[in-house]
């Protein structure tokens, strides 16, 4: 049956990173997955002891899944309210290596305390109106998804994967701040220092008629320096609260969201229910992409069941008698978040190494939060950031492997190589 589950969990990981070519969406190969694996699991073993063990995974995934679900519709409510334009709106050099610089490096912050997908979407909005030039446009899309994911890493609530590793405990704030902040901005400035070079054109010649907010045109929206203010104040107290109460992080997100809901409602009182939807709490969570909530349970419940059954563990014994060094197979795992979701990978490793073995805070974790946040620049398609962009910006898979994807290599084991040096000469590893 053991064979039967891990045909069944590849063909899944086949069929999410095919979503394109074979037109099913991944949530639904994620789905199946998870629930055929843990049916066929019960079907070979003690049905009560499963039911127990699904409980106590369920548990764990619920705590993921109520995290991002507050977090998406925090940001989805200060972008409501046209928040980020107050950051994104102070940008106007003309310059297009200055420019680059600007743009990444906010980038890489607003993606340390939003998330890479949502710092990205509002980056592409920005360089629509600062960029007529395609091809230009193009090389700084590119960027931004390098910046994103880079900065996204080294906090626990900047990528999915690394709130994944600080909600399992494997993780804590100030360590990871504190050991991937330098590693992370090295991933970003070498791909920087070499488009310094290397970039050629200008940023094209401004149409007349003006590009304006996709909803709302450039008027101003009543509350939206609050809404920015409570939001992000909302998002860096999470970890915080952890800290102070000890609760799981979920409950500081969700005690975020409540104060937002709440703000929300008093900002127009007395505006009728149509003209408030737009900008309430209800409205907001109409437009999270809830797909992705279904596609992280399903992801975690199929990892869950190979976890169950002990086939991760076999694996991770198996990969360290045939590779040995902990730092190769993280590093290679890294570059395979190009090619496949760097979710079920963390989720994968997670269950393949147990905190009693490697405790809070060891290399292994702190490596992988970094490989995995950073690795899936390498292709457009290898991070929630790039899939997005190329949506966006209509890139082409073939001119992003062309003419980002070697430069985003060359950031990943740059930054790679830093992490490890520092950690060999400070911590003896």
């Amino acid at each position: 049956m053991e064979s039967t589950v891990i045909l069944l969990f590849v063909l899944g990981y086949i069929a999410i990173a095919l979503e394109h070519p074979i037109k099913i969406n991944k949530t639904a190969s994620a789905l199946l997955t998870g629930v055929v694996c843990w049916t066929l699991h019960a079907l070979s073993s003690d049905a009560e002891a499963v039911k127990t063990e699904l409980s106590h995974h369920l548990a764990s995934i619920s705590e993921i899944l109520f995290f991002l679900l507050g977090a998406m519709t925090i940001v989805e409510l200060v972008d409501a309210y046209q928040g980020f334009r107050l950051i994104t709106d102070r940008i106007n050099t003309k310059n297009p290596k200055i420019l680059l610089w600007l743009i990444c490096f906010v980038t890489f912050f607003l993606s340390s305390i939003l998330d890479n997908l949502t710092t990205s979407i509002v980056m592409i909005s920005l360089i629509r109106k600062l960029i007529p030039n395609k091809e230009m446009r193009m090389f700084f899309a590119g960027m931004i998804i390098i910046a994103a994911n880079a900065g996204g890493a080294w906090t626990p609530i900047g990528d999915v994967t690394t709130t994944m590793l600080w909600i399992g405990g494997q993780i804590s704030t100030i360590n990871i701040i504190k050991v991937l902040f330098v590693p992370s901005i090295v991933c970003l400035v070498v791909p920087l220092l070499y488009l310094s070079f290397a970039l050629k054109g200008d940023l094209g010649e401004q149409k007349n008629t003006a590009h304006t907010h996709a909803d709302h045109g450039n008027e101003k929206v009543k509350g939206s320096t609050t809404m920015l203010i409570l939001g992000v104040g909302a998002l860096v107290f999470v970890p915080v609260f952890k800290t102070v109460t000890h609760l799981p992080p979920y409950i500081g997100m969700l005690l975020g969201l409540g104060v937002l809901w709440v703000v929300s409602e008093l900002i127009n009182p007395h505006a009728d229910e149509a003209a408030r939807k737009p900008y309430s709490a209800a409205g907001a969570l109409s437009r999270i992409d809830s797909s992705s909530v279904l596609f992280f349970l399903g992801i975690l419940l199929a990892v869950g069941a190979l976890e169950s059954m002990e086939i991760l563990h076999h694996f991770a014994a198996f990969l360290d008698k045939a590779i040995g060094n902990n730092s190769i197979i993280i590093t290679l795992i890294g570059l395979l978040s190009a090619v496949v979701d760097n979710v079920p990978l963390v989720a994968a490793s997670m269950g393949m190494y147990s905190l009693d073995v490697y405790p809070q805070d060891h290399l292994i974790w702190e490596y992988l939060a970094y490989c995995a946040g950073t690795g899936g620049s390498i292709l457009i398609i290898g991070s929630a950031a790039g899939v997005a962009v190329m949506g966006m910006e209509k890139i082409d898979f073939i001119w992003y492997l062309k003419k980002i994807s070697l430069i985003a290599m060359l950031g990943y084991f740059s930054g790679a190589g830093c992490y490890l040096l520092i950690e060999h000469l400070l911590m003896g590893y």
